[in-house]
């Protein structure tokens, strides 16, 4: 973490502040005046500032239910901010981890903790989202059996030169399909169904990782522990698999 982070996140300054008493000298790290606010530090280390040890405040993990209309965003843009709705202290802290279009709704984790949102997010950790689908074009069994093959397989994006990991596809009804991804491409659901010659015209997501959705529309919790620590813990499984697949 940043020094001047770690000031912020364990007193009252702003960033402002913050960073005139580092440029003071009034941050030691493990007893050494450190006047550099972009210095890596640890939660370890002995961070002082005037001679008074620093604690940062215990992380914060967020599930909100996000509505149609609205940006991943910290501040309002054409749409509202998810933030409106977010009723917390020092909301400026916190960031989003795995973002979503305007137009789609669902889970959005929110947290302040770089480490947690990083493995979430990372390609390399292959971590699953499900989403939900609504199509423009209806599909027979057949015809999903095709398409799910191919996003098995990977396919290749307009515009891109190197196909998305495997997917897997569950119909459940000739117009909704769960789709399991482990990437976040640019619009990538979208896209992939376009490549296969259909439109969304729903886009919700409902997990990420281990952790389902399980609050009505603008609400918002924040997550247990047993919750944290799975998703802190583990790559998901099916996601490793997806890349060993695209190995083979």
């Amino acid at each position: 973490m940043r020094l001047d982070k770690y000031v912020c996140k364990s007193t009252d300054l702003n960033k402002r502040d913050a960073l005139a008493c580092i440029r003071a000298g009034q941050i030691s790290v493990n007893d050494v005046i450190i006047t550099e606010s972009a210095t890596q530090v640890h939660e370890n280390n002995l961070i002082e500032l005037n001679g008074q040890r620093l604690i940062t405040r215990p992380f914060r993990y967020i599930m909100l239910h996000k509505t149609a209309g609205t940006v991943c965003s910290n501040k309002d843009e054409t749409y509202p901010s998810i933030f409106s709705g977010l009723d917390v202290q020092k909301a400026e802290e916190l960031h989003i981890a795995g973002r979503l279009d305007a137009d789609t709704t669902g889970l959005v984790l929110i947290t302040d903790d770089g480490r947690w949102s990083y493995n979430l997010t990372h390609p390399n950790n292959a971590c699953r989202k499900v989403y939900r689908v609504t199509l423009s074009r209806p599909l027979c069994t057949e015809r999903a059996g095709i398409i799910k093959a191919r996003f098995l397989q990977g396919i290749l994006l307009q515009g891109e030169t190197v196909p998305t990991l495997p997917a897997d596809l569950t119909l459940i009804t000739p117009t909704e399909v769960l789709l399991s991804i482990t990437e976040g491409r640019f619009h990538q659901v979208k896209r992939m169904f376009s490549a296969v010659g259909n439109r969304v015209v729903g886009l919700h997501r409902e997990q990420v990782g281990s952790i389902r959705l399980d609050i009505k529309k603008g609400q918002w919790r924040y997550l247990g522990a047993n919750e944290i620590q799975l998703t802190h813990a583990h790559s998901d499984r099916w996601g490793t698999q997806a890349h060993q697949i695209r190995k083979i």
